[in-house]
């Protein structure tokens, strides 16, 4: 299984391209992952995560996404390989975007972007009929 859940800040605003051969659109960008732990005495350090989206996925990402934005990114690695006009074999490990979200806990302009719904795409009940009780018995 390759599977990759990321959270972490655009370093810059996503770049876009069109490929040659279909006129699909690619955007690329950069996050900045926090590490879980940091050494006593030392400063945070962060990984600088290459992202690619295509098509709809690089859509939205180009449209709504701006530097210093927290967003959360699902997808999968990939690695590729190419020699330069020299010769020279280079090789790229980048994450291939197939879900990406807001992860901001407040919007720039005052909305609430971090709830649920907005962080993961799928709408909560708010008024549910079913509550939990500190009496009810669960299964786990």
């Amino acid at each position: 299984m390759n599977k990759v859940i990321l959270m972490g800040r655009l370093t810059r605003d996503p770049e876009v391209r069109y490929t040659q051969t279909s006129n699909t659109l690619v955007a690329s960008f950069s996050l900045a992952v926090n590490r879980r732990f940091v050494r006593q005495g030392e400063e945070r350090q962060a990984d600088f995560i290459n992202i690619v989206a295509w098509g709809k996925q690089g859509e939205f990402c180009s449209k709504y996404f701006k530097k210093g934005q927290q967003v959360g990114i699902i997808g999968r690695i990939q690695t590729r390989n190419w020699d330069d006009d020299k010769g020279q074999k280079h090789y790229v490990t980048e994450v291939i975007a197939e879900e990406a979200y807001f992860a901001d806990s407040k919007r720039a302009d005052g909305g609430d972007s971090g709830n649920f719904e907005n962080t993961f795409g799928t709408e909560v009940a708010q008024n549910s009929e079913f509550e939990l009780t500190p009496s009810d018995d669960l299964p786990f």
